[in-house]
């Protein structure tokens, strides 16, 4: 991102966030290099497509940059494909940590970077759309990138 306050225009069905800088905006949040921002993006993305259904892990895909789009697809091999596993976030970023081959900490760090970043980039009917399938817990950290106040539809 370009300057620290810049915010991509919010989601009109045809906008593309830029790879570059949701990278950048990912690297300057968690405070580590590009390599590890990537790392972690696609950590994170991977385990949240664990943590939705299919349907809401390929929506948050589709106003994300192409290529992170590959790591929010559901594979037949994943444990129950089309649903979602129900865990919370210390297990989050545990798994997080293990798919990015890096300590807790900056998982922790990063995870937290990406879903702020996701929070920021994603339309907010989407971002409702993903916080009513997670925990409580996760809600805060999504709206810190969103600016606005982000609940499931209909609390």
């Amino acid at each position: 991102m370009r300057g620290a306050g810049r915010r991509w225009p919010r989601w009109r069905g045809g906008f593309e966030v830029n790879y570059a800088e949701f990278v950048e905006a990912v690297a300057r949040r968690a405070g580590v290099p590009s390599e590890k921002a990537e790392a972690v993006s696609r950590a994170t993305l991977e385990t949240l497509t664990d943590r939705v259904t299919a349907g809401q892990a390929s929506n948050i895909a589709g106003q994300l940059p192409r290529e992170l789009r590959q790591h929010l697809h559901k594979t037949t091999t994943a444990i129950g494909s089309q649903n979602a596993e129900p865990f919370e976030l210390d297990q989050f970023v545990e798994r997080v940590a293990r798919r990015a081959g890096v300590d807790v900490a900056m998982a922790d760090a990063g995870m937290r970077a990406v879903l702020s970043t996701i929070g920021e980039a994603v339309s907010k009917d989407e971002l409702e759309d993903l916080v009513s399938q997670l925990p409580k817990e996760f809600w805060k950290i999504i709206q810190a990138g969103a600016g606005v106040e982000v609940r499931p539809r209909g609390a």
